[in-house]
């Protein structure tokens, strides 16, 4: 419960005070370590489960090959997998692939993530061609992205969200005249991408916010909250990350919708109505971008309180200018 609700040290803590430690708790403390793109932490936790005699089963690979993702330990990743079929005897299922492949592929590794994709002994699921069809986009492989695309959209023809994947791989190249035949066909099959969201709890409620909306009772304020915090970490280095934008507009344009974005939204909130609360929690449905990224880090330096971030993917907690994941997410 602490480690997904961001509270990694209590949830250590607790675990630290456990009389008995079974495989489960070990399991859990190492998922939740990468949960939080703490990989180092997570390989000790393992090591040391291992020394104490506990044998791993295969949910405690998928935390340590998750972790080893989330922190681009590449090496390790491939070493665990390696010895948990050869050491171990534990035959990987879908899930320690789509670790493997979602690992390779952030790290730049496209060849050997798509020859881990063919060598798999059952078919490959939506999911696993989503991170490697985003892994094409990061690093601009087209040629690999385009075929992905085709075996994604064959595979779930009716999921907005795969659209969405291949639009942004070919606005990622400036391909604005295929980004525009992607959304043509959305609309024909009349497919509807969910909007990006952001939720806070303050004072017991919940409040929702998504990109540029100004249907709150206090828009303006958090509006002119955030001016004022874009000013402060403009002297620090905060230059906007335009290419965060994956539309066709000008530069001036693409800086005001990333005014918007709702986790930024959803912090000007925090801080104006948790004044004397030193840690600020956001929550949001799909991964953070690098504009919001890079503000958050200056906005908890500027404002000296530490932000966290739950994305789909993982937790961010920034602190005095810095994240967690070492920009590596």
């Amino acid at each position: 419960m602490y480690a997904k609700t961001g509270s990694i040290e209590q949830s250590r803590r607790t675990f630290d005070g456990l009389v008995e430690k079974d495989a489960v708790s070990w399991t859990v403390m190492v998922t939740g370590y990468g949960l939080h793109g703490l990989g180092k932490e997570a390989i000790e936790i393992f090591e040391l489960m291992h020394r104490q005699g506990l044998k791993p089963d295969r949910y405690t690979f998928i935390g340590i090959l998750m972790a080893c993702n989330h922190a681009g330990l590449v090496e390790e990743g491939l070493k665990y997998f390696s010895e948990m079929q050869s050491v171990h005897k534990i035959e990987p299922k879908l899930e320690h692939y789509a670790c493997m492949v979602d690992m390779l592929g952030r790290a730049g590794h496209l060849d050997h993530a798509a020859s881990l994709v063919e060598k798999m002994p059952d078919e490959p699921d939506a999911g696993i061609w989503g991170s490697l069809l985003s892994a094409c986009r990061t690093y601009g492989n087209m040629d690999l992205g385009e075929k992905i695309s085709k075996k994604l959209l064959d595979l779930e023809p009716g999921k907005a969200e795969h659209y969405v994947l291949v639009s942004n791989l070919f606005a990622g190249s400036g391909r604005w005249d295929d980004v525009r035949k992607v959304r043509q066909k959305m609309r024909e099959m009349g497919l509807v991408k969910n909007p990006g969201s952001s939720w806070i709890e303050v004072g017991g409620k919940v409040y929702n916010f998504v990109a540029s909306d100004d249907t709150h009772t206090e828009s303006k304020e958090i509006h002119r909250m955030w001016r004022e915090l874009e000013e402060k970490i403009r002297g620090i280095g905060y230059v906007p990350d335009t290419g965060s934008v994956l539309h066709e507009l000008d530069e001036g344009e693409k800086e005001e919708l990333l005014r918007g974005h709702s986790e930024k939204l959803a912090i000007c909130f925090e801080l104006l109505k948790m004044t004397k609360v030193s840690i600020l929690r956001v929550y949001k449905n799909i991964r953070i971008c690098h504009d919001c990224h890079n503000a958050a880090k200056l906005v908890s330096k500027v404002m000296q309180r530490q932000i966290i971030v739950r994305d789909n993917k993982r937790f961010h907690h920034f602190r005095d200018g810095h994240c967690s994941c070492g920009d590596y997410w």
